[in-house]
């Protein structure tokens, strides 16, 4: 049940608001017999209340009376100081990121040989993004219709976003779509094609007819490759990161192969 602690107020303080509400213009020592709070701690409840514009004083009448604000003026405005705060936190985290992106050094290349796998549709598809998100060079990238337990329209735009920024960056990408996934692609990421994707020099996209997995080869040195699951082969089961030059080149010329026998997509 929603209270007024979930606003910010304590317990006192939002004791002391509902008391006012109930009993009308009140002295301190009134509303501290209505309300529970304690007379040592009424005052400065009151001036906390005040302060946040909850209550009004009658400063004229002695002794001086505190009146509520209206209920639905009094929400907004607790409404309007936790988004402000919580702006002003979302600048303070972005801030420390800042910071901590110049402080931090990028960790070392691993060896050859290296390998990292993400189990599960999400897992799947976060590790391949933050792959994408280290290339410096090139990404080549085979791209067959996905798996039953994937969003094609999410994955779909999210590995989109990240190939832009990668462009951004310098990075050469080349797309080779198996033919059936580009007629289910998509309108909101045909859009994105058009309009941003097709703008860049160092971006290619070709459709092939024997493009029968997803497979992404970064920098020459570095392959993805998603597992099917044994038991439901339409279905994803798992993604290998793995860093293998010579695997790397082997993929790599089977890609360009591919890339002379497909067609540009239009």
């Amino acid at each position: 049940m929603a209270s007024l602690k979930d606003l910010g107020l304590s317990d006192y303080e939002a004791s002391a608001y509902r008391a006012l509400l109930e009993t009308g213009p009140a002295t301190a020592k009134e509303l501290s017999e209505a309300s529970g709070v304690p007379m040592g701690r009424i005052y400065d409840v009151l001036a906390s209340i005040e302060a946040q514009h909850l209550v009004r004083s009658q400063a004229a009448s002695r002794p001086k009376k505190y009146a509520a604000v209206d209920p639905e003026d009094a929400l907004e405005r607790l409404l309007d100081d936790r988004k402000r705060e919580l702006n002003e936190k979302a600048d303070q985290y972005e801030a420390v990121v800042n910071e901590l992106a110049s402080d931090l050094a990028a960790p070392t290349a691993p060896d050859a040989g290296f390998w990292t796998a993400a189990v599960g549709s999400d897992e799947t598809v976060d590790l391949l993004l933050e792959r994408l998100d280290t290339a410096d060079d090139r990404i080549v990238l085979f791209s067959a219709a996905p798996s039953s337990g994937l969003d094609i329209g999410d994955v779909s735009s999210r590995i989109t976003d990240h190939l832009l920024d990668a462009l951004d960056r310098g990075v050469t990408v080349s797309v080779l779509l198996a033919r059936d996934l580009s007629h289910e692609l998509p309108d909101e990421v045909n859009a994105v094609y058009v309009s941003e994707l097709a703008e860049h020099d160092d971006f290619s996209v070709r459709i092939g007819d024997t493009v029968d997995s997803n497979v992404v080869v970064i920098d020459g040195a570095e392959v993805c490759i998603e597992m099917p699951n044994p038991v439901q082969p339409d279905e994803s089961f798992a993604l290998v990161a793995l860093k293998d030059p010579a695997f790397a080149d082997d993929v790599t010329a089977e890609f360009e192969e591919s890339w002379t026998d497909a067609t540009t997509l239009e």
